[in-house]
């Protein structure tokens, strides 16, 4: 069997149902043996950096390994950002990249690059493989690292020649193992001997309690304790839940500011977060000032980073806490259980509100389903979405505001509607992100998927634009653009495109266009917003460095 089929093969015995990214010479021989895999579909895009996102979203939603492939040389490299955005968000994804013969390394052949060095300080894991004996065994190691203890990307280079090499006397190696590290149960006593003698704390939730919402709420009932999220946690646990107060941080909430900046609570207890500059609003000392802190996670790497903590618990997250939940119980802790209302937002007359950003927003989740994802691009309508939109159901909001790459929020709506196909997806981006990524609205087209692309076109770096305001007074004239009609782009593709001036045009009939819908829909929101964002105080943290 040649390599290639068998990394297929093995690939396919895993799980794996898609692999992300563009065939190339290098990589050809994996492409062509696809042919022969029809239970793995190549998602072919149309830039790496997208492929990456879309495996990154695909992880994420499924919470299962995913793929992701690139020529060497810039197909590699085009890799990198998504790579080290997995690697902040903890997804497990196998990062594939070609290589020339080993014949050829070091003769500057055509893209020729070592690409292993340059994938180790945002992996788990990278390596070039050298013998085609070795291929399996290395992509089960590069697989077991990348979903066990603390999840996150691994990468392998793959020269040509290993790929077309003949394996003889082939044979499965045991399926992929994923270890997890168990908490120390002393460590779980004593935090719930803490929880059990105070009234009064909080619980803080980062992007770590993806999988665990319904053990978030449980122990936020069992102590009737307020919850509050970061901006990258946002729609994890749905806002409608009485004791779920927003969010802190960037674009964050006054509610739970004054919570933090006031002293409210004499415990802070830290679930899955890492604690780290968007989620602290600038490292704001308030958050543990005066509070017993508990922090709980999966990293032993986050723990005193910037905060001090009075009590870390290393380990995996819904296990560590399934085991303080049962010693909640033990001691006769009573639950008040809140019942969700997963209602609509407040109704208003659209055409009466101001046409801004806000409005626009608000009107849009009035119209579209309670389930809907949403995937958020990076720009100032990002600040909105945060600060505005309301999670009305769990798992509701993708936003990658730690590690800001425009236009992931295109590519993210991709792979999560391919992990999640039933559910309602939708992309909220900018004309500065589109102009990024928005070529895979042409990959959605191609593989039939349903999302609706909502481009809100303001000719210019939005978010850049009235952050320079707000720091320097002025702005450069370079951050503004002629106009330009992306729905006419999303039409001359055969995509259904609509565009909306004001807020008569975002009515009920045009919103009735988006129940069904058979592909991609673009809708384009030409909008200038001279309004400040809500971006909290991040200003105050980028002008201190002038100073």
């Amino acid at each position: 069997m040649k390599a290639a089929r068998f990394l297929l093969e093995y690939l396919r015995e895993n799980g794996v149902n898609y692999i992300f990214g563009i065939p190339a010479g290098s990589i050809n021989a994996i492409f062509d043996e696809l042919n022969d895999v029809p239970e793995i579909t190549p998602i072919v895009t149309k830039h790496e950096g997208a492929a990456a996102y879309m495996a990154a979203a695909y992880a994420k939603f499924t919470n299962n390994l995913s793929v992701s492939i690139g020529s060497s040389g810039p197909g590699g490299t085009n890799l990198l950002s998504g790579a080290a955005n997995a690697m902040r968000e903890h997804l497990p994804i196998l990062f594939i990249t070609g290589s020339v013969p080993l014949n050829s390394i070091g003769l500057n052949a055509a893209q020729e690059l070592d690409a292993s060095p340059i994938f180790k300080p945002v992996t788990k894991y990278s390596v070039l493989v050298k013998d085609s004996k070795d291929l399996i065994k290395e992509v089960k190691k590069a697989c077991e690292i990348a979903i066990s203890d603390v999840p996150g990307p691994v990468h392998i280079a793959i020269p040509l020649d290993i790929q077309n090499a003949t394996i003889e006397d082939w044979k499965f190696p045991e399926p992929i193992k994923k270890t997890i590290i168990p908490p120390d149960p002393t460590a779980i006593k004593k935090v719930a001997q803490k929880l059990l003698l105070e009234e009064n704390g909080i619980i803080f939730v980062g992007q770590g309690v993806r999988y665990s919402a319904p053990q978030v709420i449980e122990l936020a009932e069992l102590l009737n304790w307020p919850i509050i999220t970061t901006p990258v946690a946002k729609g994890i646990i749905p806002e409608t839940h009485p004791l779920v107060t927003g969010v802190f941080g960037f674009a964050g909430h006054e509610k739970t500011s004054s919570i933090i900046n006031n002293g409210n609570g004499n415990v802070l207890l830290v679930i899955g977060s890492s604690l780290g500059e968007t989620a602290t609003n600038n490292y704001n000392p308030n958050l543990t000032k005066n509070r017993y802190t508990i922090q709980i996670d999966f990293d032993k790497t986050v723990f005193n980073r910037k905060y001090s903590i009075d009590l870390p618990v290393l380990g995996d997250i819904q296990l560590s806490l399934d085991l303080l939940l049962d010693e909640l119980k033990k001691s006769g802790r009573t639950r008040t259980i809140y019942k969700l209302e997963h209602s609509k937002l407040e109704n208003f007359d659209e055409t009466t509100v101001e046409y801004n950003t806000m409005n626009t927003l608000q009107v849009l989740q009035k119209y579209l389903p309670i389930s809907t994802r949403y995937a958020i691009d990076v720009g100032e309508f990002m600040s909105y979405v945060i600060h505005y939109m309301k999670a009305l159901d769990f798992t509701s909001f993708d936003i990658n505001v730690h590690f800001g790459a425009m236009g992931n929020g295109i590519a993210t709506a991709i792979g999560s509607k391919l992990a999640e196909p039933e559910r309602s997806t939708v992309c909220i981006t900018g004309d500065g992100c589109f102009f990024m990524h928005g070529m895979e609205i042409l990959t959605a087209k191609e593989y039939n998927l349903p999302i609706l692309f909502v481009v809100i076109n303001n000719a210019r770096l939005g978010l850049v634009y009235h952050g320079h305001e707000m720091q320097f007074h002025r702005t450069h004239p370079s951050f503004e653009q002629q106009p330009v009609k992306i729905s006419a782009i999303a039409s001359a593709m055969d995509i259904p495109s609509y565009r909306v001036s004001s807020m008569q045009d975002l009515n009920n009939e045009l919103m009735k266009q988006f129940k069904n819908l058979k592909g991609p829909v673009v809708l384009e929101i030409a909008l200038v917003d001279h309004n400040l964002p809500p971006v909290g105080d991040r200003v105050k943290f980028l002008s201190s460095f002038g100073k």
